[in-house]
């Protein structure tokens, strides 16, 4: 079905609105992205800057990313006692709301403060385990952030993970987008 729509709609001569709760219409079929929330518009444009770089973690979460709110921070984010660092994907004036974003992906999961090469080490709660396909979904919970990492059976396993477990998120810099959570596609 999604290919027959999107047959239809390059040939449209006019806007079509199409309403989803799959990210995958949104990506193959939208060049424009609306999000609503709780009945409101919480972002909205270009359907690939909206994924990429969202300023709602309703919106993160749709994308399957994580997003880390705080404050800029000397081009870092601070959050709380935390502070991570990243590419600063735009600029942004210290003290101003921003947003840490990162794959759940990038993330590795340790039961002891790693060491060596520079790193954001985030300290969670695991709340929850999904299986999805060939990784393990290890939700976690870090003040009123719920950071996901993915990792292999075997690590769970390995990390004896389960709810209630406190661990590490450690996500290399690089893997690290920063950006305002104000102006840029959000608002109406």
């Amino acid at each position: 079905m999604r290919g027959l729509l999107h047959r239809v709609l390059q040939h449209q001569e006019h806007p079509t609105v199409l309403v989803t709760h799959d990210v995958l219409d949104a990506v193959v079929l939208a060049d424009r992205l609306v999000v609503l929330l709780d009945g409101r518009i919480v972002e909205q444009g270009p359907t690939r800057e909206v994924l990429a770089r969202p300023r709602e973690a309703f919106t993160a979460r749709i994308a399957g990313l994580n997003l880390l709110p705080g404050t800029a921070a000397a081009g870092a984010l601070a959050l709380g006692d935390i502070t991570l660092t990243g590419h600063v994907a735009e600029p942004l004036d210290e003290g101003e709301p921003a947003a840490a974003v990162f794959a759940p992906a990038a993330v590795a999961v340790h039961r002891e403060l790693p060491g060596g090469s520079p790193r954001n080490a985030i300290p969670v709660q695991v709340t929850g385990l999904e299986p999805r396909g060939d990784v393990v979904r290890v939700r976690g919970s870090v003040g009123d952030c719920a950071p996901a990492a993915d990792v292999t059976p075997a690590a769970v396993a390995d990390l004896a993970l389960a709810p209630g477990e406190r661990v590490w998120f450690v996500v290399k810099a690089a893997e690290v987008a920063i950006h305002p959570l104000s102006g840029g596609s959000s608002g109406a």
